[in-house]
């Protein structure tokens, strides 16, 4: 073909093929590059939305006695001196 003759065209032809497919940054490794920061925006996202519900419970379990104490019985199996705690494990 004769475009391919002229000097520029070949070079930024030759310049697409060596970023396509030859270079460490090539569209391969950036495909994969942006699919690990959409799972780390992910992550992010999900880790601040647990962080949001582990901060109202614990103000919940701060200004409320009786949230504590349920949450202290079904976390940690805690019972009070004369009682029996049996814990029914469902399969």
């Amino acid at each position: 073909p004769s475009f391919l003759l002229n000097k520029y065209v070949f070079s930024v032809f030759v310049f697409l093929i060596w970023m396509t497919f030859f270079d460490q940054n090539n569209v391969f490794v950036q495909m994969e590059r942006y699919r690990a920061l959409q799972d780390a925006r992910q992550k992010m996202e999900y880790y601040q939305e647990e962080t949001i519900k582990t901060a109202e419970l614990l103000d919940e379990l701060m200004t409320n006695d009786v949230t504590l104490e349920k949450f202290a019985r079904e976390k940690y199996y805690m019972k009070k001196p004369n009682e029996d705690v049996f814990v029914i494990v469902k399969k």
